[in-house]
């Protein structure tokens, strides 16, 4: 039976900076391996997301994954460090389609997002069209100003309770495209580390999904043990990442050398 995924109040303008499917599916990108990267968006993930905050990677790094991404289409975003105007700048003059910043607890942190990711009137960023790789190194430099506004995603994690508290005004910021809930934080700064499914967790992101729907915006998140993607979807979620390179690559060696550690007697 096929299921029917509900349509959200965000605006199709928002949908499709998601790319050519409404809901998304993506997932982790934190090994830097361009192979893997490559291997990942060949089966077919609609984005990647290119992790600056855990994973090991440089500016540079983040670059090569987008490169081994390009030949087959997916959306690549970046998860900065930290709400940090220059790294904000750096990937996005780096091309990526997107930049998602952790733990935004207010609408003035949201605001700086938005202020160091968008050119002038609707951001402070710093005009470099004429040699980024995001203009195509300044072939393309008078399009990516005209266009890059109107193109980018931006992408706000709440991921604490403050910011469970402010999610309304978050949400309304102009500019911000998407929240997207971290159940891991946020369950470790409510006092349940660890338990994302736990009542209170639960009620925290269903305050925020309320939040978010209301403003019309785009909501993404993580699946947890107990809330799987499909029943993400069916609550109006817009993107799901589910995985990551890191968690294939050990589930996959795992399940092999259990395969034959068992055919073998071990």
């Amino acid at each position: 039976m096929t299921q029917t995924i509900p349509e959200t109040l965000s605006s199709e303008k928002l949908r499709n900076k998601l790319g050519k499917h409404h809901p998304a599916f993506g997932c982790w990108i934190d090994m830097f391996s361009p192979i893997a990267t490559e291997i990942i968006a060949q089966a077919g993930n609609d984005c990647l997301m290119i992790d600056l905050e855990h994973g090991p990677g440089s500016v540079l790094d983040a670059i090569t994954q987008m490169q081994a991404a390009r030949a087959y289409g997916p959306k690549t975003f970046v998860r900065v460090s930290h709400n940090s105007y220059s790294e904000i700048k750096r990937v996005l003059d780096a091309g990526a389609d997107g930049v998602m910043v952790p733990s935004i607890s207010s609408a003035r942190e949201a605001q700086a997002v938005v202020e160091a990711a968008l050119y002038a009137p609707k951001g402070k960023r710093g005009v470099a069209s004429t040699i980024v790789r995001g203009a195509d190194y300044g072939v393309k430099a008078t399009e990516y100003l005209e266009t890059f506004n109107d193109e980018i995603m931006i992408i706000c994690q709440i991921e604490d309770s403050e910011g469970v508290e402010k999610a309304a005004e978050i949400a309304a910021t102009d500019g911000v495209d998407m929240i997207f809930i971290g159940p891991s934080d946020l369950s470790a700064d409510l006092g349940y580390p660890g338990e994302t499914d736990h009542p209170v967790v639960m009620a925290a992101i269903q305050e925020v999904e309320t939040a978010v729907k209301k403003a019309g915006k785009l909501l993404g998140a993580i699946p947890t043990p107990k809330r799987k993607a499909a029943a993400l979807y069916e609550a109006g979620y817009d993107l799901v990442l589910d995985g990551g390179d890191i968690g294939f690559v050990v589930r996959g060696a795992r399940a092999k050398s259990d395969e034959l550690r068992s055919i073998l007697g071990r």
